[in-house]
């Protein structure tokens, strides 16, 4: 069977950016949620904030270390799969993401290793401080690459000479007219999506009576997160999708499944999208909905697929179906938090295991909203790698199929086998739950540093079965 190389390339970049991207985004918001336990132990000296902290800094050190290893392949890929996409806005691309390395990734493993391995080494406002540094540099990260990915959406800033861009203004570059909304959308997610996953480890403990006040604090900050930012979601959604409609209306019309531009445009539940006849099939929809969101206008007119050439249409399918996915988790995410604030206002939320049992399986469910996010957004481009300046046939390099394919099936060979390790130990960090042990400040005399340390143990011996000191 042939298949398209072009095709292979974007299907190995999908597989890979797909496995990668869920990392980062638990990082960002797990770093913040340490810095936040932190910050209440440093002002009550509450040991359960304390304790809260290391553990969440285990499971954050896993899904750190995972993230980086998987982006790096992400680095090479723009070089040996996408060449020619290197060459036309490797001048614009090329600096945004090397400022995320100067910025961002130096500030982290500065402060990353106090963070993890400064518990009793450093004063406590230091490692306090660390642990908000680090979560101010996973932000910074996400900063600049979404600055990029943005640009990708809506390029400015730049002029193009013998079919290269070169840039013009970096201000406008870095904040071109989708960034403050991608920005704000990809941040809040990666914020809820870690509440959630608080929120289902929380219950899990409850439901069996395990850590109960650890339990009780992880529920009660996931709960009252989420009641805000879920909400709060749904209108930063809203302003992204009003600025995708000025800036790539095909876009809109495939998440819409809208083909007809001369009438109002209907909210679609559901419905298989049919390109060949350009109609949706089996469709149940709310008739003018879709127009009061995008227009404020019920009798609102937006462009249909119909009015754009067939090749210059996103795909359908994985672009209708994603933007349905994650508008019905967001949806559900906005029902547990207003369920869950009711509850805890009403003294209930400790018995209701009614909430807590769903509650504690949605975990991954925050993981597949942003997987299905960026499925919408990023397949909802084409066929533009860069919307209206190069088209992503035109991106790639000419590598044979053959070699793509191994490389592919490499990929996922190793890649599964990680994320199983990686879940794996995760899980096993869950289960064995917040250490009650305190960690105790060295004793006086013996050093911190763990070498030596070990070279003042060398001056203890066992006597008549107790340490004494050696003489």
């Amino acid at each position: 069977m042939d298949f398209d190389p072009t095709f292979l390339a974007r299907l190995q970049f999908a597989f890979t950016v797909s496995f990668h991207i869920v990392f980062p985004a638990f990082s960002i918001g797990t770093s913040a949620y340490i810095a936040t336990l932190l910050l209440l132990w440093s002002k009550t000296g509450a040991e359960r904030y304390h304790r809260l902290a290391r553990f969440w800094t285990k499971i954050f050190a896993v899904s750190f270390a995972m993230g980086v290893v998987s982006g790096i392949v992400l680095s090479y890929q723009f070089g040996t799969n996408w060449s020619r996409f290197s060459e036309v806005v490797g001048n614009v691309i090329g600096p945004l993401i090397g400022y995320e390395v100067l910025t961002a990734f130096f500030l982290e493993a500065t402060f990353l290793g106090i963070m993890l391995f400064g518990w009793t080494r450093v004063p406590p406002w230091l490692h306090v401080l660390s642990a908000c540094v680090v979560a101010f540099g996973t932000a910074i990260s996400g900063f600049w690459i979404l600055s990029a990915n943005s640009w990708m959406h809506t390029p400015a800033g730049f002029e193009m000479k013998d079919g290269i861009a070169y840039p013009t203004d970096w201000v406008k570059i870095i904040f071109n007219p989708s960034f403050p909304y991608r920005f704000a959308h990809m941040m809040i997610a990666a914020y809820l999506t870690t509440a959630v996953v608080v929120l289902a480890v929380g219950c899990r403990y409850l439901l069996q009576k395990r850590f109960g006040e650890d339990a009780r604090t992880m529920v009660r900050m996931a709960v009252g997160m989420i009641a805000i930012v879920a909400p709060l979601q749904l209108f930063v959604g809203d302003a992204h999708g009003l600025n995708t409609l000025e800036h790539q209306p095909a876009k809109i019309a495939a998440m819409e499944a809208h083909w007809d531009g001369s009438k109002p445009v209907a909210l679609s539940l559901f419905g298989w999208p049919n390109a060949e006849a350009e109609r949706t099939d089996f469709e149940l929809a709310i008739p003018n909905l879709s127009s009061l969101i995008l227009t404020h206008s019920w009798d609102g007119r937006i462009k249909g697929l119909k009015d754009f050439p067939a090749n210059e249409r996103p795909p359908l399918i994985t672009t209708y179906f994603g933007f349905r996915l994650m508008v019905a988790i967001g949806m559900l995410f906005i029902a547990t938090g207003l369920i869950g604030a009711w509850l805890w206002r009403r003294g209930t939320l400790w018995e209701a295991t009614w909430f807590q049992w769903p509650a504690s399986c949605m975990w991954p469910l925050g993981f597949i909203a942003i997987l299905s996010g960026w499925i919408t957004t990023e397949t909802g481009r084409q066929p533009w790698v860069v919307h209206g300046v190069l088209r992503t046939a035109d991106a790639a390099s000419p590598v044979a199929a053959a070699a793509l394919w191994t490389s592919l099936a490499l990929f996922v060979l190793v890649y599964c086998v990680v994320f199983s390790m990686g879940v794996y130990y995760v899980n096993r960090l869950i289960n064995r739950g917040p250490d009650a042990t305190v960690t105790a400040p060295p004793r006086h005399g013996q050093p911190s540093r763990p070498l030596s340390g070990a070279g003042e143990a060398v001056g203890e011996v066992v006597h008549d079965g107790a340490m004494e000191p050696a003489r």
